[in-house]
């Protein structure tokens, strides 16, 4: 796990709320205080969809932050800034195995619980950490250290420059 602190918020907050970067990835859960707090539990609600309407996310278990994004910026923007927030993005399950596949990592996608992307807003300070989960404990942090570079490179790429903390 590393926490890296976002020296440009409001390109960042431009690319979370307008841009598309972020899309890809499931939200598992949220919050935003402005005037009082929103919470996100990003599980798909199945009994609200359509049975008829077919739709290829629904083997996922979280929603896309696509599907909520627009939500999100309706309750940020405008003159004042939030209070907090704070967003818990996972990599999507279907992203894993090629994920290890790309970094030469040896362990079956179903032992990854989550590959966990942290967004915490506070004292106007914006903070990124990331995070693993793997369904059986192990001493091996390979995976740990590959999701870290692979984040770090992502914000990068995206033009997102940001200072680790230590």
């Amino acid at each position: 796990m590393i926490a890296l602190q976002v020296l440009d918020i409001k390109l960042f907050m431009k690319q979370l709320l307008i841009g598309h970067n972020f899309d890809r990835f499931n939200i598992s859960e949220g919050t935003i205080t402005t005037f009082c707090t929103f919470s996100i539990d990003g599980a798909w609600q199945r009994d609200f969809l359509d049975p008829d309407h077919e739709n290829v996310l629904l083997d996922r278990e979280y929603t896309p932050w696509k599907n909520v994004r627009e939500f999100c910026f309706s309750l940020i923007k405008g003159k004042r800034t939030p209070i907090a927030f704070k967003f818990v993005f996972m990599l999507p399950e279907e992203d894993i195995p090629h994920f290890l596949t790309s970094e030469g990592i040896l362990v079956e996608p179903e032992e990854i619980y989550g590959l966990f992307l942290n967004f915490t807003y506070r004292d106007k300070k914006l903070l990124v950490t990331t995070g693993t989960s793997r369904r059986t404990f192990t001493m091996d942090r390979s995976i740990d250290n590959a999701w870290d570079l692979y984040v770090q490179s992502f914000l990068r790429n995206n033009g997102i420059a940001t200072e680790q903390i230590q």
